[in-house]
């Protein structure tokens, strides 16, 4: 058995990646759910009371913020022509499967927004899925090209954002400056800070009953699923077909040799960390001011996204190239990616929301982080034992089950043993 194929129907290397992914992503949302929406971007809004605070924003933000996500996005374009392909070796419609597994995402992604947690991602993978449909049949030479030229387009469209928010900043704190000028970058800057008013209002909805934060997001943010559209689709399309050729050239697979994942991995990660490193810095000189936080994690880090998750999955097919228990734990992880993710959200309103413990709005930045690596061996420590016993988790089941029309069969069958 290599880390490619562990057999006729998994490809064990793509399942690690995203077992990993799906546990990066976690440090970086957790903050999301313990704090004001501003304070996932800007670590000044909320939370960031002592030292540690501030080494977890400066850890966070070097190693792990975007960068597990592009590495999730990646493995969702690959793992979708994966499906396709297997649907159309199979006899079968390989658009139909495709489109039904899409629409049913995107349902199940927008009850996630609606009733669970507004920061969803599933609502996106679908949409923008579907549009990658369209690239299945390129070469990976074509599809670099493509991830290439819309990655240019992301950066253009966020460089110009962020010239927008750098100038109405400057007008609103000018000598001269209107009502309209403070009223335009207070609408402009909402996703970095906000009034204390409005940080009570977010507290009490997020510290009530689940029926309320459900009627604030049906009225008052129906709409952000379409927008998150806007603001990171090209990006996201960019980041799934760079998946779909890594996975038609062998990189996501597992193919290449050793000498090259590992020359891929030491430039990839050493170049990207300092450069994160550098403008993590100068983010914290800024005193976090906003425009610069803009600029920096959606303009200036994006080449070095990209780079460190190319970088860390070259680094993970080294490290779980050999079988082993602890590879069987994470490929677990990364087979169940759809309950996990699903569950670290369900876990975390428990724990942050009105529902639960209540503790939303109550800690630092490091005391949610310690959430973290507690959710992560509850990961590691279900996901094999379910998957010894069962042929999905549960939402892999669902989604399955729903985009099939009929239910999927859930318990392994076992060996027939050999006659005596």
């Amino acid at each position: 058995m290599t880390a490619a194929t562990g057999s006729a129907t998994r490809i064990v290397t793509l399942d690690v990646i995203r077992g990993v992914a799906v546990m990066g992503i976690f440090s970086v949302n957790v903050i999301a759910f313990a704090h004001i929406f501003p304070s996932y971007m800007n670590p000044s809004a909320m939370g960031l009371e002592g030292e540690a605070d501030l080494a977890t924003w400066f850890a966070n933000f070097i190693f792990i913020d975007g960068k597990m996500r592009s590495l999730f996005s990646m493995l969702f374009g690959a793992s979708m022509l994966l499906v396709i392909d297997r649907a159309v070796a199979a006899g079968m419609s390989g658009a139909s499967v495709h489109y039904r597994r899409m629409i049913v995402l995107a349902i199940i992604g927008l009850l996630h927004f609606y009733f669970i947690w507004f920061g969803d991602i599933l609502f996106l993978y679908a949409m923008i899925g579907m549009i990658a449909y369209a690239f299945r049949r390129k070469t990976a030479r074509s599809l670099l090209i493509w991830s290439a030229g819309l990655f240019i387009l992301s950066a253009a469209m966020m460089g110009a954002s962020s010239a927008y928010f750098r100038s109405t900043q400057a007008e609103a704190v000018a000598a001269d400056a209107t009502r309209q000028d403070v009223m335009e970058w207070s609408k402009a800057s909402v996703w970095g800070q906000q009034s204390d008013e409005k940080t009570a209002k977010d507290i009490a909805i997020h510290r009530g009953s689940a029926v309320e934060r459900a009627g604030h997001m049906l009225t008052e943010r129906a709409l952000e699923p379409l927008g998150s559209l806007l603001f990171v689709g090209p990006e996201t399309l960019a980041l799934m077909l760079l998946g779909m050729a890594g996975y038609k050239s062998g990189y996501l697979t597992g193919e290449w040799v050793d000498r090259r994942y590992r020359n891929i991995a030491v430039l990839t990660l050493s170049i990207g960390a300092i450069a994160s490193a550098v403008i993590a810095y100068a983010t914290w000189c800024s005193g976090f001011d906003l425009p610069t936080i803009f600029f920096n994690l959606v303009v200036a880090q994006l080449p070095f996204r990209i780079m460190m998750a190319l970088g860390y999955a070259a680094l993970i097919i080294l490290i779980f190239r050999n079988a082993s228990p602890i590879r069987d734990r994470f490929a677990a992880v990364g087979r169940a990616a759809f309950t996990n993710y699903l569950g670290t959200s369900i876990v975390a309103a428990l724990i942050f929301y009105g529902d639960g413990l209540g503790l939303y709005a109550r800690l630092s930045r490091f005391e949610a982080w310690l959430v973290v690596p507690l959710v992560w061996l509850l990961m590691l420590a279900w996901s094999k034992p379910w998957l010894d016993r069962f042929n999905y988790g549960p939402f892999e089941w669902l989604w399955r089950s729903l985009s099939r029309g009929k239910l999927q069969p859930m318990r392994r069958m076992r060996p027939e043993p050999l006659p005596a």
